[in-house]
Protein backbone atom coordinates (compact mmCIF):
# COMPACT_ATOMS: atom_id res chain seq x y z
CA UNK A 1 0.00 0.00 0.00
CA UNK A 2 1.57 3.31 -1.31
CA UNK A 3 1.34 6.24 1.77
CA UNK A 4 2.42 9.41 0.98
CA UNK A 5 1.98 11.99 4.12
CA UNK A 6 2.91 15.90 3.41
CA UNK A 7 4.42 17.58 6.54
CA UNK A 8 5.69 21.08 6.98
CA UNK A 9 4.95 24.32 9.06
CA UNK A 10 0.83 25.35 9.10
CA UNK A 11 1.18 29.09 9.75
CA UNK A 12 3.70 30.88 7.19
CA UNK A 13 4.39 34.56 7.34
CA UNK A 14 3.79 36.88 4.07
CA UNK A 15 6.92 37.32 2.02
CA UNK A 16 8.29 33.78 3.43
CA UNK A 17 8.17 30.50 2.05
CA UNK A 18 5.84 27.53 1.93
CA UNK A 19 8.11 24.52 2.58
CA UNK A 20 6.36 21.17 2.78
CA UNK A 21 7.72 17.90 2.18
CA UNK A 22 6.02 14.53 1.11
CA UNK A 23 7.16 11.22 2.84
CA UNK A 24 5.98 8.13 0.22
CA UNK A 25 5.66 4.79 1.86
CA UNK A 26 5.39 1.61 -0.14
CA UNK A 27 7.14 3.00 -3.58
CA UNK A 28 9.69 4.48 -4.68
CA UNK A 29 9.96 7.73 -6.18
CA UNK A 30 12.26 6.40 -8.58
CA UNK A 31 9.77 3.59 -9.82
CA UNK A 32 9.76 3.77 -13.33
CA UNK A 33 6.92 5.52 -14.74
CA UNK A 34 6.03 7.25 -11.35
CA UNK A 35 5.12 10.79 -11.09
CA UNK A 36 4.94 13.04 -7.51
CA UNK A 37 2.65 16.10 -7.86
CA UNK A 38 1.63 19.02 -5.56
CA UNK A 39 -1.84 20.06 -5.87
CA UNK A 40 -3.96 22.80 -3.57
CA UNK A 41 -6.90 24.19 -3.05
CA UNK A 42 -7.85 26.87 -1.53
CA UNK A 43 -10.56 27.93 1.24
CA UNK A 44 -13.71 27.85 -0.82
CA UNK A 45 -12.03 26.92 -4.39
CA UNK A 46 -10.89 24.31 -6.57
CA UNK A 47 -7.75 22.26 -7.65
CA UNK A 48 -4.63 23.73 -8.55
CA UNK A 49 -2.22 21.90 -9.65
CA UNK A 50 1.18 23.34 -8.63
CA UNK A 51 4.18 20.79 -10.09
CA UNK A 52 5.31 17.55 -10.41
CA UNK A 53 8.45 15.49 -10.83
CA UNK A 54 9.14 12.77 -12.37
CA UNK A 55 10.87 9.01 -11.40
CA UNK A 56 14.17 10.01 -13.23
CA UNK A 57 13.96 13.89 -11.57
CA UNK A 58 12.40 16.02 -14.44
CA UNK A 59 10.39 18.73 -13.16
CA UNK A 60 7.19 20.63 -14.56
CA UNK A 61 5.57 23.42 -13.08
CA UNK A 62 2.38 25.27 -13.06
CA UNK A 63 3.08 28.27 -15.39
CA UNK A 64 1.33 30.59 -13.30
CA UNK A 65 3.66 30.19 -10.58
CA UNK A 66 6.83 28.54 -12.19
CA UNK A 67 8.97 31.82 -10.93
CA UNK A 68 7.88 31.13 -7.45
CA UNK A 69 7.86 27.44 -7.43
CA UNK A 70 10.49 24.56 -6.56
CA UNK A 71 9.90 20.97 -6.93
CA UNK A 72 12.84 18.63 -5.24
CA UNK A 73 13.54 15.20 -3.67
CA UNK A 74 15.50 13.11 -1.44
CA UNK A 75 15.24 10.01 -3.09
CA UNK A 76 17.53 8.43 0.20
CA UNK A 77 14.43 9.51 2.13
CA UNK A 78 11.97 8.44 -0.26
CA UNK A 79 10.97 12.04 -0.05
CA UNK A 80 9.73 15.06 -2.41
CA UNK A 81 9.51 18.63 -1.20
CA UNK A 82 7.78 21.58 -2.69
CA UNK A 83 8.90 25.23 -1.57
CA UNK A 84 6.96 28.39 -2.66
CA UNK A 85 8.53 31.43 -2.37
CA UNK A 86 7.21 35.31 -1.99
CA UNK A 87 4.32 33.46 -0.11
CA UNK A 88 1.02 35.78 0.23
CA UNK A 89 -2.38 35.37 1.67
CA UNK A 90 -4.10 33.90 -1.39
CA UNK A 91 -1.40 31.05 -1.13
CA UNK A 92 -3.40 29.64 2.19
CA UNK A 93 -4.49 26.38 0.86
CA UNK A 94 -4.66 22.42 1.72
CA UNK A 95 -1.41 21.21 -0.43
CA UNK A 96 -1.60 17.49 -0.88
CA UNK A 97 1.01 15.41 -2.36
CA UNK A 98 -0.04 12.82 -4.52
CA UNK A 99 1.37 10.11 -6.99
CA UNK A 100 0.17 8.72 -10.49
CA UNK A 101 1.37 7.30 -13.55
CA UNK A 102 0.79 11.04 -15.01
CA UNK A 103 1.96 13.92 -13.72
CA UNK A 104 -1.98 15.29 -13.58
CA UNK A 105 -1.38 18.59 -15.71
CA UNK A 106 -4.19 17.43 -18.25
CA UNK A 107 -6.43 16.00 -15.53
CA UNK A 108 -6.53 14.91 -12.31
CA UNK A 109 -7.60 11.46 -13.17
CA UNK A 110 -4.03 10.27 -13.83
CA UNK A 111 -3.47 10.59 -9.94
CA UNK A 112 -4.14 7.42 -8.09
CA UNK A 113 -2.61 8.36 -4.93
CA UNK A 114 -3.12 11.18 -2.87
CA UNK A 115 -2.07 12.45 0.92
CA UNK A 116 -4.81 13.29 3.53
CA UNK A 117 -3.34 17.21 2.72
CA UNK A 118 -1.74 20.10 4.86
CA UNK A 119 -3.45 23.39 5.78
CA UNK A 120 -0.82 26.23 5.28
CA UNK A 121 -2.02 29.69 6.41
CA UNK A 122 -0.14 32.98 5.08
CA UNK A 123 -0.86 35.25 7.62
CA UNK A 124 1.10 37.79 9.66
Amino acid sequence: QVVLQESGPGLVKPSQTVSLTCTVTGDSITTRSRYWTWIRQPPGKGLEWLGAISYDGDRKYSPSLKSRTAISRDTSKNQFTLQLSSAAPEDTAVYFCCAGAGTGVLGLSALDTWGQGTLVTVSS
